[in-house]
C-alpha cells in the first residue's frame, strides 16, 4: 500500500510551503489541500516568473498531477475560478470535494464588521474564512454539494438569512438579500458542477493502487486552532493531523511529514511572536526576504529564529526531516539570533507555555555569513552557515534535508 506524505509549516504560516510542494510534485500522482481558505497564499517562482496560489493545489504546474481540495478546506467558488483562469490543460486534473464548505458573501461582510471592532480584531484577511467555519461548526453552513440542487438550497437559503436578520439590524450592516444570493448560487452551481467529485473515493483508490500522494495545508502550525497561539489562529486545524481530517484518508496512510520553517520567523496580523525584532534587524529582514503576504500584501512583522517553538511543532505535527527555507536572506548579518529558550518575569519556562503572554527571548548567536544565495550543495556554503544549519539540527532533533537558497524552484541544496 503506498503513503501519504504530508508537507506543513511548522511557524506562523509563510514558511515557503509552496516551493517546497512544488519541488516535491513532479515525484507524486495526487496533491491535496486539506484546510484553510483563499485567505493563504503560496507564491513559486518559474525562470523567474512568479505564480501564486491561494486555493489550488501546488500540484497544478505539472500536468500529470491531479489536484483536490479537500472537504477540510472552505472554499469561495469566485475566488477558485479567478485562480485556475491563469492555467491551461485543467479539465480532469482539479476536482473539489462537495463536503467543502462554501464561503458566501455574507461570510465576507460579517469578517469585515468584526475586524473593524479593534477589541475583537485579532488581524485576518477578511475573506470570510473565520464565520465561514463557524457555520460549518454551527450546523448552519452550506456545501459545495449543496450547489449541485441549487433550488433546494435556494429555500435553506431564505430560512438562513432570516436568522440572521438580528445580526444586520443590531449592528446596521447590509447583507445580501434572497435575490442576490439566487443569482450567484445558479451562477456557481452550472460553473462547478464539472470539479465536484467524491475526492475521498478518489483518494482511498489512489492509496489501493499504490499512487503517491502529497498533502499541503495553508497556515503554519502555530496558527492551528488548537494548538497555535490562541485566540491569534487561523479557524482550522492546519497541524498534520488536519491532513487526515481534511481529507478524509486514515492516519495509517500517512508516511513522512516534511516540515517547512524559514532560516528566521514571520507572521501576520496580530498575536504572540517573542522572537520579533522590532529595530533594524527586523526591518533588514524584511526588506531582503521581500515579506509582504502573497494574498493580501500586507507587510509581515519579522524576528528571529524561534527554536523552542519550532521544536514544539516538530514534535507536535510528528516531522521526519525539515526544509529550511530562505537561507539567502540572512546573507550579510554580522550576527544571527536564534530563540532557545523564554523567560516571564525574569524565570526560565520549561518547555512551551499554554501562554505566551509576557514572554522573553533567551537568544543563542551565531556567526554571520555571507555568499549563500542560489548555492546548490551543502559543502559550497560558507562554514558559518553550515554550523548554523547544523546548530539547528542539535537544537531541534531533526535533520534539516532541504536548504532554499534563492526564490527560484531549482534553487535547493538537498542533503
Amino acid at each position: 500500500m503506498s503513503k501519504c506524505d504530508v508537507v506543513v509549516g511548522i511557524q506562523w504560516g509563510d514558511e515557503g510551503k509552496g516551493k517546497i510542494v512544488d519541488y516535491l510534485a513532479k515525484d507524486y500522482d495526487i496533491v491535496v489541500r486539506y484546510q484553510g481558505g483563499h485567505n493563504a497564499g503560496h507564491t513559486i517562482v518559474v525562470d523567474g516568473k512568479k505564480v501564486a496560489l491561494h486555493l489550488i493545489p501546488s500540484g497544478i504546474l505539472y500536468d500529470r498531477c491531479i489536484n483536490l481540495i479537500g472537504n477540510g478546506v472552505v472554499i469561495n467558488i469566485e475566488a477558485f475560478f479567478d485562480e485556475i483562469s491563469q492555467f491551461k490543460n485543467i479539465e480532469g486534473r482539479v476536482f473539489v470535494s462537495p463536503k467543502a464548505h462554501l464561503i458566501l458573501p455574507y461570510h465576507e461582510i460579517i469578517d469585515k464588521f468584526k475586524e473593524r471592532d479593534s477589541k475583537r480584531a485579532i488581524g485576518t484577511t477578511c475573506k470570510g474564512i473565520g464565520p465561514a467555519y463557524i457555520d460549518k461548526v454551527g450546523r448552519t453552513g452550506f456545501r459545495v454539494g449543496d450547489l449541485l440542487d441549487p433550488d433546494i438550497m435556494i429555500d435553506r437559503m431564505k430560512d438562513y438569512l432570516k436568522s440572521i436578520e438580528f445580526y444586520s439590524s443590531i449592528h446596521n450592516v447590509s447583507l445580501p438579500n434572497i435575490d442576490e444570493l439566487t443569482l450567484k448560487i445558479r451562477d456557481y452551481s452550472t460553473r462547478i458542477k464539472p470539479f465536484v467529485k467524491d475526492t475521498n473515493e478518489i483518494l482511498w483508490s489512489a492509496i489501493s493502487k499504490n499512487k503517491k500522494i502529497l498533502l499541503e495545508g495553508a497556515q503554519g502550525s502555530m496558527l492551528d486552532i488548537d494548538h497555535g497561539t490562541y485566540p491569534f489562529v487561523t479557524s482550522s486545524n492546519t497541524v498534520s493531523a488536519g491532513a487526515c481530517i481534511g481529507s478524509g484518508i486514515s492516519p495509517s496512510d500517512i508516511g513522512d511529514v516534511i516540515g517547512i520553517a524559514k532560516a528566521y520567523c514571520t507572521r501576520v496580523g496580530k498575536g504572540y511572536f517573542p522572537s520579533e525584532d522590532f529595530g533594524s534587524d527586523g526591518k533588514r529582514l524584511q526588506e531582503n526576504g521581500g515579506e509582504f503576504g502573497t494574498t493580501t500584501g500586507r507587510a509581515r512583522r519579522c524576528g528571529w529564529f524561534d527554536a523552542v517553538a519550532c521544536k514544539y511543532a516538530v514534535r507536535l505535527n510528528g516531522v521526519t526531516s525539515l526544509s529550511l527555507m530562505k537561507l539567502d536572506v540572512l546573507d550579510g548579518f554580522d550576527s544571527i539570533k536564534v530563540c532557545i529558550g523564554y523567560k516571564k518575569n525574569g524565570i526560565k519556562v520549561e518547555g512551551f507555555p499554554y501562554s505566551l503572554d509576557n514572554i522573553e527571548p533567551i537568544y543563542k548567536e551565531f556567526s554571520g555569513f555571507n555568499g549563500v544565495f542560489g548555492v546548490r550543495k551543502f559543502d559550497k556554503l560558507p562554514k558559518n552557515a553550515q554550523e548554523y544549519i547544523l546548530g539547528l539540527e542539535d537544537i531541534l532533533g531533526v535533520k534539516i534535508s532541504m536548504i532554499s537558497t534563492s526564490p527560484e524552484r531549482d534553487d535547493l541544496i538537498k542533503r
